[in-house]
């Protein structure tokens, strides 16, 4: 072999093992001379995190959990690989996180951090909830592991952040039935709407867009001539909402209702039979005869025909 060969021939070996040497030290490889591996891999892959290297910090994590069972750090390594899955924005990468949450809780139920874990397991769901259109699933997968926080954690740091996931949950979901009993109630199928409607005020008496269905389900029950029912939401309407696209069009709903409640009760307070019926929404007052036959109702709305809370 030539003069020349044989430098190309060393510049090759040198340039692989510079390059297996890179290799090994991003897969996790601990350089000679470190005292503490352990701390080393867990600097390793915070440093990776910070840099938004999700692969590169899942590895060290994951060497440090594997190769070191009785390190102080291995459950904080278990933590961070959790988070690594779930930052890198995969539904994949968020299946693989909610395993090492739930895992994490399994092995170290009383370790300090179990809140921090409950709370990621939640987000796990959480980042995969649909739009109010499509399947709820997610939602609700994402409600029960915030509950399931609250119940266990009820002192935790992180409980605000919790209640404020929760609540945009919550939304979505009503959200999600909202708009089905909007969508019946454009139909005209206003049975359907109406349940739909009480659902939501039973489920999540909080619905941050409750406006909207005060209004609507007092408009069907004028609709219906059940006007005593409909009194009760129109004032609470006016009673809870500062602003809303609503407040005119619920006050006039609510004069013309108060009119026509006071002539049917001649000499009282205009208003004044809707005590009654508030007590017991369910039930409303029979008509004597057969009973009318209700439509069938509409097919399911679609993407296109359901909008969010319509002026």
């Amino acid at each position: 072999m030539t003069r020349h060969g044989v430098l190309a021939r060393l510049a090759v070996l040198v340039l692989v093992a510079a390059t297996t040497t890179a290799c090994a030290t991003r897969r996790g490889n601990i350089p000679t001379g470190v005292t503490e591996p352990d701390k080393y891999l867990f600097e390793q892959g915070q440093a990776a995190m910070a840099e938004r290297k999700w692969f590169t910090a899942r590895e060290y994590y994951q060497q440090l959990v594997d190769s070191y069972p009785q390190s102080p750090l291995r459950a904080d390594a278990k933590l961070g690989l959790g988070d690594a899955y779930l930052s890198d924005g995969t539904t994949e990468g968020k299946l693989r996180a909610e395993r090492e949450f739930q895992e994490f809780l399994s092995y170290f139920p009383t370790h300090q951090r179990a809140d921090y874990a409950q709370y990621k397991l939640a987000m796990t769901h959480f980042d995969q909830m649909a739009k109010a259109e499509r399947d709820q699933t997610e939602t609700r997968l994402a409600l029960d592991q915030f509950q399931a926080f609250r119940e266990r954690y009820p002192n935790s740091p992180l409980m605000a952040e919790v209640r404020e996931k929760e609540r945009i949950a919550r939304d979505r979901l009503s959200e999600s039935i909202y708009k089905v009993g909007f969508f019946y109630h454009r139909a005209r199928w206003y049975p359907g709407g109406i349940s739909r409607f009480r659902q939501v005020l039973e489920e999540d008496p909080e619905f941050t867009n409750r406006d909207a269905v005060y209004y609507y389900l007092a408009e069907a029950y004028v609709i219906l001539k059940r006007e005593a029912e409909a009194l009760p939401l129109l004032d609470r309407l006016a009673a809870e909402f500062e602003q809303s696209e609503f407040l005119v069009k619920g006050a006039e709903m609510r004069e013309k209702v108060k009119a026509v409640l006071a002539e049917q009760t001649p000499g009282a307070p205009a208003g004044t039979p809707a005590t009654a019926a508030a007590a017991s929404p369910a039930a409303p007052p029979r008509a004597a005869g057969p009973r009318p036959q209700t439509p069938p109702p509409p097919r399911p709305a679609t993407d296109a025909q359901v909008k969010p809370t319509p002026p």
